[in-house]
């Protein structure tokens, strides 16, 4: 049998105030990650500046800009094409009065192949989301880039198992899902970090394909005793589930794993959990909410 490798990577780091310095952090990471032998790479969620969604504040809306002729993505889909890697980046988008949580998918010739915005927005203390980001109007998106067809979640959108599955059967054979995940402010003791790993290692074993999920590190400050410390422990999980490298809860770090594509193909298509499918049972789905 052919094999058909890929190594993705993962990149997590701490964001400033200083959105030049986040972008050339994320950089030099991605430059690491190449280095490293990763043909795709995932950077953390709106990696170019800090979390901002903590409060509800309209001065952060000038932050966003349009999709077209976005300087961010223009950068990366240079040094994409440098480095012959592909290259998922992560911004805040402006289309017209709406404001969008997105994601642009660079391939590895620094094509820009398309746009995702975020399906599923969260609103609670500190992750005030629903006050910027209008739900994402693309559906879910998968692309078949020079590595492999890989499907992009953000975030929130790695709690439900329906995204997943979707890009699962829309073709996927990658799962990747930016983040940005901390503490919460109406309860510091409460953690989430094995839960939030537990759930996407999930989605890699149900659909057997590997996952990577990259979260930023760091405590970001806030009025109102909202400030947040991400806890990193961005992953990489292999076809079963597996977690195969996390990286710590508060170092810059890079991550590496390298998966045969043709296996896991085959891995998928023989244990039979798609061929078994019931959809017309699954009328339920639809009922609720």
């Amino acid at each position: 049998m052919a094999k058909r490798m890929v190594t993705l990577g993962v990149a997590q780091f701490a964001c400033g105030d200083d959105h030049a310095a986040n972008a050339d952090t994320a950089e030099r990471l991605v430059r690491e990650a190449a280095g490293k032998g990763a043909n795709i790479i995932l950077l953390q969620e709106l990696f170019h500046g800090p979390y901002f969604c903590k409060d509800e504040r309209p001065e952060f809306f000038r932050w966003a800009k349009p999709f077209a002729g976005n300087p961010l993505i223009a950068r990366f889909a240079a040094v994409a094409r440098e480095l012959g890697v592909v290259l998922p980046v992560s911004f805040f988008e402006q289309a017209g009065p709406a404001h969008f949580n997105s994601v642009a998918m660079v391939d590895a010739d620094g094509m820009v192949m398309g746009l995702y915005r975020k399906s599923h927005i969260p609103q609670g203390p500190g992750y005030e989301e629903k006050y910027y980001f209008t739900p994402g109007d693309t559906g879910f998106k998968v692309w078949e880039t020079a590595f492999g067809k890989v499907g992009i979640g953000i975030c929130w959108d790695q709690w439900f198992p329906e995204c997943a599955r979707a890009m699962a059967l829309m073709g996927a054979e990658i799962l990747l899902y930016p983040t940005a995940i901390g503490s919460e402010p109406p309860d510091p003791t409460w953690d989430s970090q094995p839960h939030w790993e537990r759930v996407m290692c999930g989605h890699a074993g149900a659909n057997m394909m590997p996952l990577a999920a990259s979260n930023r590190i760091g405590t970001e400050p806030a009025p109102a005793g909202r400030d947040v410390t991400f806890y990193g422990s961005s992953f990489i999980a292999d076809e079963t589930g597996a977690v195969v490298a996390r990286a710590s809860r508060d170092a810059e770090t890079v991550l590496t794993a390298t998966f045969d594509l043709e296996k896991t193909d085959l891995f998928r298509r023989t244990w039979g959990a798609f061929r078994d499918r019931r959809p017309e049972l699954y009328g339920a789905l639809k009922g609720f909410g």
